[in-house]
């Protein structure tokens, strides 16, 4: 069995920081997303992995290299114009040949494993398997219609849901859905959609199972996702505790985990926590307050004194004043400045 990962999307909800890097680059807890997708699909002994890339994304190849780290061999595929899942599948196709494969979007996290759809695939002798969950929000998501057990019809953001069942990224296919590709066209957004494939197979009398994801998941295509996504992976990783990398010097410091602080990092006299990733490199003094943010390689925040949350500093940001404010939300691009003068306050 293959894997393969699909990163070939702009992630234009995901600019500033997508302007620089992919956005399957970008890190939660420290670790980028493809990482951890790598891993899923080593965990169930899947290391044979085509990664689909846009031809622009120079920065994937040398950060994967050939998987040896990852104990996986990476071949990557190049889609040169997003038409969709579906067709970036099937650009894939001689390189996936006739074994089945487990299919994953790159910019998704998923705490579950993978185990749940190996299963599903050998205990059904199913032609193919999707892994769902429960929403709140159907209409945004593709949906799963099950009957008596049975996964009867997939639907791309339907006006009205049969269910809250979301496909969320994680599937498992065989041969014939090149098939199913082969007969499609292109939907009202001007993509191959993957669940018009599905239900292809559907249709044509192929067995589709279906496994059901009981933890937690997120697409990784927003700003708010990705501080989401960022706060309960470092809540597995490290509970209510706190990491400091190999030479980063950490003095005078208040800390509530969870907090993870890379390497070579100098921070003095400040407050972090809860749900903090400091990367590499990354300098701070004096900052009153940091909660729920996220801090790329080598930025820089001092002499901050009000408490700053829900933010994401660029790499090599800066950051520096002094404010009346109690509190401050920013996202910052790569190398971005920020300087705000002290607000002197009148006696009343």
């Amino acid at each position: 069995m293959k894997g393969l990962i699909l990163c070939a999307g702009r992630g234009t909800r995901l600019h500033p920081f997508s302007y620089s890097q992919p956005k399957t680059l970008l890190p939660v807890a420290n670790h980028p997303v493809l990482h951890y997708c790598i891993s899923k699909l080593c965990e169930v002994g899947v290391h044979d992995i085509g990664i689909v890339i846009h031809p622009s994304q120079v920065q994937i190849p040398p950060l994967v290299g050939n998987g040896s780290q990852f104990g996986a061999t990476i071949t990557f595929i190049e889609q040169e114009v997003p038409l969709g899942i579906a067709h970036a599948v099937q650009l894939a196709q001689p390189f996936l040949q006739d074994e089945p494969f487990i299919l994953l979007l790159g910019d998704n996290l998923l705490m579950d494993s993978l185990h749940g759809l190996m299963r599903a695939f050998t205990s059904e002798k199913s032609d193919g398997v999707v892994m769902l969950s429960e929403v709140e929000r159907p209409q945004d998501y593709g949906i799963a219609e099950v009957k008596k057990g049975r996964l009867v019809s997939v639907e791309e953001k339907p006006r009205q849901p049969k269910s809250n069942l979301a496909v969320i990224g994680a599937y498992l296919f065989t041969p014939p859905i090149f098939e199913s590709i082969a007969t499609l066209q292109p939907s009202a957004r001007g993509e191959y959609e993957i669940t018009d494939a599905i239900q292809s197979m559907i249709d044509r009398g192929y067995h589709i199972a279906h496994a059901l994801a009981k933890g937690k998941y997120s697409d990784v295509g927003t700003i708010d996702r990705w501080l989401e996504a960022n706060r309960w992976m470092l809540a597995k990783d490290l509970g209510q505790t706190h990491h400091i990398g190999n030479r980063s010097v950490v003095t005078n410091c208040e800390i509530v985990g969870p907090v993870l602080i890379g390497e070579d990092c100098h921070i003095e006299n400040c407050r972090l926590g809860p749900y903090v990733s400091i990367q590499n490199g990354v300098h701070l003094k004096n900052c009153a307050h940091i909660e729920n943010s996220i801090l790329l390689e080598n930025s820089s925040l001092m002499d901050v004194a009000w408490s700053v949350t829900d933010s994401v500093f660029g790499r090599s940001s800066y950051l520096r004043g002094q404010s009346a404010s109690s509190s401050g939300i920013f996202i910052l691009s790569d190398k971005s400045s920020i300087r705000i003068p002290g607000v002197k306050r009148e006696d009343t």
